[in-house]
């Protein structure tokens, strides 16, 4: 599964010449963590995130400041930047639209990040967030095993000689009857790779086939 199946395709952006008040706004209206920074082509330039327009922007409060001898506090006001550009930061870590979500997923552990744009061809194309990892992660299994066998049935083509179960994301796999085509050891590395393209799936078992009935002798 490719970070395209699971991003978050329309994404509320701004420009660098935006206004940072107005890029605090829409994180604080629409309960973003980060707003993307673009260009008029859409091409990534950086990224504003709650920190950075909360930087300078809270003065302090005189009366809770006071100094001991009650004097009041000297100096000269030094207003934050105004502008987007004066706050984001420029070196963003992006993924591209075709990176593989279990790398999203370690990017994220890894550096403790809660979203990521996603670019295709140099161009933000969507953006995929902690959340949309965990949607992944909650189909549920009867969802999951129905995925499962119809690519297991079209891959070896044999409908009805599969035994497929998905309990808490694991999935199991068993050929009841036939053989497989081809060298031994193929088939069981293809049903792998297989079930790990299934989006929710955390882990596959595949067990021995069932036993051929012997049959009665002549």
């Amino acid at each position: 599964m490719q970070a395209r199946d699971v991003m978050t395709r329309e994404v509320v952006t701004v420009g660098p010449d935006t206004s940072a008040k107005y890029a605090a706004e829409i994180m604080a209206e629409r309960g973003f963590a980060a707003v993307p920074v673009v260009d008029d082509d859409q091409r990534l330039v950086g990224i504003v995130a709650e920190a950075d327009v909360l930087a300078d922007r809270m003065p302090p409060d005189p009366r809770l400041h006071l100094r001991r001898d009650g004097g009041a506090t000297e100096g000269v006001d030094h207003p934050p930047p105004l502008l987007v550009r004066g706050v984001m930061t420029a070196e963003v870590r992006s993924v591209e639209a075709g990176a593989d979500v279990s790398d999203v997923a370690r990017l994220f552990v890894d550096d403790r990040l809660r979203s990521v744009p996603v670019l295709e061809h140099d161009r933000l194309v969507g953006i995929v967030s902690r959340r949309d990892l965990l949607r992944v992660l909650v189909r549920s299994d009867d969802v999951l095993r129905t995925d499962l066998l119809r690519l297991v049935e079209d891959y070896t083509g044999e409908e009805g000689v599969w035994e497929v179960e998905v309990t808490e994301g694991m999935a199991t796999i068993r050929r009841l009857s036939g053989t497989p085509d081809g060298p031994p050891g193929v088939e069981e590395r293809a049903l792998r790779a297989l079930a790990h393209t299934v989006a929710g799936v955390v882990g596959v078992r595949l067990l021995p086939a069932a036993p051929l009935d012997a049959g009665s002798s002549a």
